[in-house]
């Protein structure tokens, strides 16, 4: 049984430390000369823009970065929760509220990564003056991770489910 417990402890930091990497990163869309994410646009290390109000459908890049954080502080709070009824619950009681919270996570992370799947063209041509070297990118590894979280908190809010406390 501790050997479980220890795999998904491991599983759940491991969602989260993917979590944190796609929502920080500036990794989402990248290419030779440039990468952007959805806080800001790079053509070099040095030369960097922040996405602000003045970018056409900045509230759709809004609504990524408030559901990535979200997902991020719900896998989180799902891990001390996770914890706390560890040591709380009798034998036999089920982490659902640790499920349902981390499962949460994966649904804010699912909807963040949809939207940017969705949406990323249309930002890009109606902000050409600072997407103009973007077009010959491609999906970063910071998009590919936030995929894999949702996996992961996905997989980590079943095993929950049908977790029991066992000696």
């Amino acid at each position: 049984m501790l050997v479980l417990l220890a795999f998904i402890i491991a599983f759940h930091i491991t969602s989260a430390a993917l979590l944190f990497i796609a929502t920080i990163d500036n990794a989402w869309w990248v290419g030779d000369e440039f990468f952007a994410d959805v806080w800001r646009i790079c053509t070099n290390t040095t030369n960097c823009t922040v996405i602000n109000d003045s970018f056409q459908e900045y509230s759709t890049l809004q609504a990524v970065q408030a559901t990535m954080i979200l997902s991020t502080i719900l896998c989180c709070i799902a891990f001390f929760i996770f914890l706390l009824q560890l040591f709380r619950l009798k034998q036999g009681e089920r982490f659902v509220l640790t499920s349902i919270i981390q499962l949460m996570s994966c649904l804010c992370v699912m909807i963040a990564a949809s939207i940017y799947t969705d949406r990323r063209e249309d930002i890009h041509k109606k902000n050409t003056e600072f997407y103009n070297l973007t077009e010959g990118g491609s999906y970063g590894y910071s998009y590919i991770l936030a995929w894999v979280a949702f996996a992961c908190t996905f997989i980590s809010g079943l095993m929950y489910l049908i977790l029991r406390k066992r000696k």
